[in-house]
């Protein structure tokens, strides 16, 4: 079994992908929350935001991770 550390990046030829653009639904929530994953519960913080996923998935995401990584649409 091979296993990587982190901050150690293994000598491989990566290549560069960008994730689809596929639409979720989110809700940023103004209260500590906490939601039921598949990875067990998941403790979120004032201003982060409540995501479901493409197959229906619950799971929350940081205020900073959404901004740098979400566009929100205006419907």
């Amino acid at each position: 079994m091979i296993h990587f550390k982190k901050d150690q990046l293994p000598d491989y030829a990566f290549k560069k992908a960008v994730k689809k653009p596929i639409p979720i639904k989110c809700f940023q929530i103004h209260e500590p929350f906490e939601v039921e994953t598949m990875e067990g519960i998941l403790h979120a913080k004032a201003g982060d935001y409540l995501i479901v996923g493409v197959r229906g998935e619950m799971y929350s995401c940081d205020k900073a991770i959404f901004e740098e990584t979400y566009q929100l649409i205006e419907e």
